[in-house]
């Protein structure tokens, strides 16, 4: 592989996108009313659209002779370098919001850093993408002040899921072997350098809807080295069939 490094750190990015876009799939006419549901259906698309791009230039690097469906779809679970909070489930809907805001925040960070990098690929997907990520954004923290500030119930789920899902999020900032190559070369980002503001972003609009911030002291990590939890395997099993099913098809 020409540059083994480079090829890993973009898929500690894209592979985010496309699990996460995975899990927002499986909610398509299932949204608890029809604006909601388009919304979510078209995030999932945007997420899908980036990884899109980052795994073409990762095929394109590879020098392998590889095509973006066989990075997408014929991995093994330890290959996918994604974060474990994107493949958790969608238990209920305060989940999938709390999931989605927590990702968000940090996403739209890490694009606002990543357009300034010397790659121009990567800083051209990440100028195009960050317009969708900052939407993203402004739609998942409006249903968290909705949901923490409307109905009992809705707080205690919003709160229940926030509670829950928090463990994830310190993982966000581990660095991986690839990303600190990337840094040490200019390219990649540094995500530890902006862990402090991003605490401070999530606390804020979790104190605006009257959530209380966790105070985990123990923290999940794994994902971005190909240690997953169960639900990866049933991911992998809906995303990959058709490509396993069917070898070489085209569309």
């Amino acid at each position: 592989m020409k540059n083994k490094n480079l090829y890993n750190y973009i898929l500690t990015i894209a592979d985010n996108s496309l699990i996460l876009a995975q899990r927002l799939g499986e909610l398509c006419g299932h949204g608890p009313n029809l604006e909601t549901d388009i919304a979510l259906t078209n995030i999932s698309l945007d997420l899908l659209g980036q990884t899109r791009s980052y795994y073409q230039y990762a095929a394109k690097i590879s020098g392998e002779g590889k095509t973006e469906d066989d990075i997408a779809f014929l991995r093994i679970e330890r290959e996918y370098k994604n974060c474990l909070l994107v493949e958790q489930p969608n238990t209920h809907f305060g989940y999938v919001i709390g999931r989605q805001f927590l990702f968000d925040v940090y996403h739209l960070m890490l694009m606002e850093k990543l357009q300034n990098s010397p790659d121009e690929t990567l800083a051209a997907i990440a100028k195009k993408g960050i317009k969708e990520v900052s939407y993203h954004k402004r739609f998942s923290s409006d249903w968290v002040k909705r949901l923490g500030d409307g109905t009992e119930e809705s707080n205690t789920k919003m709160q229940e899921a926030i509670d829950d899902l928090w463990r994830c999020t310190d993982e966000l900032f581990f660095m991986t072997d690839a990303e600190n190559a990337m840094v040490k070369e200019g390219i990649g980002i540094d995500v530890s350098s902006f862990k402090g503001k991003y605490y401070k972003e999530v606390s804020e609009v979790l104190k605006e809807a009257t959530l209380t911030i966790p105070e985990n002291k123990y923290f999940t990590k794994g994902g971005k080295e190909g240690i997953h939890t169960e639900h990866m395997g049933y991911i992998l099993a809906d995303l990959q069939y058709m490509q396993r099913t069917y070898p070489n098809m085209t569309w």
